[in-house]
């Protein structure tokens, strides 16, 4: 799996930042679709710069094999609560859009179509 942090001039970037973002990222994710996971993407931002408040955000995009790619971001005050609101949010997609696919395997749809 490839696992890339970027950050932007207003939030320091180290070796130590990446390996706890990624520590908890792949607690997460990898538990559910590790067998499917093929790239992760997380970019911080600090939106406000000096000003403070709610500013940081979080974007996380995931791509599973044979999937589109899949993303959502979070905004907090600080890089850890915006990394794990980011991170339940694409769980939720991924979910949701996995468990639309594998619900129609076998089943037969309100219009009466086989599932694939």
């Amino acid at each position: 799996m490839i696992f890339q942090v970027r950050t932007d001039n207003h939030i320091k970037n180290s070796a130590e930042l990446g390996e706890s973002i990624r520590a908890t990222v792949e607690a997460s994710i990898a538990p559910r679709f590790g067998d499917r996971l093929r790239r992760v993407e997380v970019y911080l931002e600090d939106m406000n710069a000096e000003k403070g408040g709610i500013d940081t955000r979080c974007s996380i995009e995931v791509h599973l094999a044979g999937r589109p790619a899949v993303a959502a971001h979070d905004d907090a005050s600080d890089v850890d609560t915006a990394v794990d609101g980011a991170i339940e949010k694409v769980m939720r997609v991924l979910e949701h859009q996995l468990g639309k696919q594998e619900g129609r395997a076998g089943h037969t749809s309100a219009a009466g179509d086989e599932g694939l």
